[in-house]
């Protein structure tokens, strides 16, 4: 059973950051294409960056340059560093994963088969 835990949301000020985790398990992590998503309310789930098995990245216009995407295969673990935030950004964030490796990093939502609870990030004006 595979199982997508993330941590480490909050509540934060405009211009402040945060860092949240990701913990798999029940899937061959180090194969997995991973991905974070967030869904802010009113609007659709939207892609935020994914990463690759081979560390590959991309990330979304609006979160480029400012959160940075990471894995560590030997603790099963993503990460997101979010910095300069925005309350724009205000969202709950989820972790995802793909069943199968990928040569390219998929931004939609059915590119990916499995989802964590997700955390909520708030960031004040």
């Amino acid at each position: 059973q595979v199982q997508l835990v993330e941590s480490g949301g909050g509540l934060v000020h405009t211009g402040g950051s945060l860092s949240l985790s990701c913990i798999a398990s029940g899937l061959t992590f180090s194969r997995s294409a991973m991905g974070w998503f967030r869904h802010a309310p009113g609007k659709e789930r939207e892609f935020v960056g994914g990463i690759l098995w081979s560390g590959g990245t991309q990330y979304s216009d609006s979160v480029k340059g400012r959160f940075t995407i990471s894995r560590d295969n030997a603790k099963n673990t993503l990460y997101l560093q979010m910095n300069s935030l925005k309350p724009e950004d205000t969202a709950v964030y989820y972790c995802a994963a793909a069943r199968i490796m990928r040569a390219v990093v998929v931004t939609t939502t059915v590119g990916y088969d499995y989802w964590g609870q997700g955390t909520q990030v708030t960031v004040s004006s």
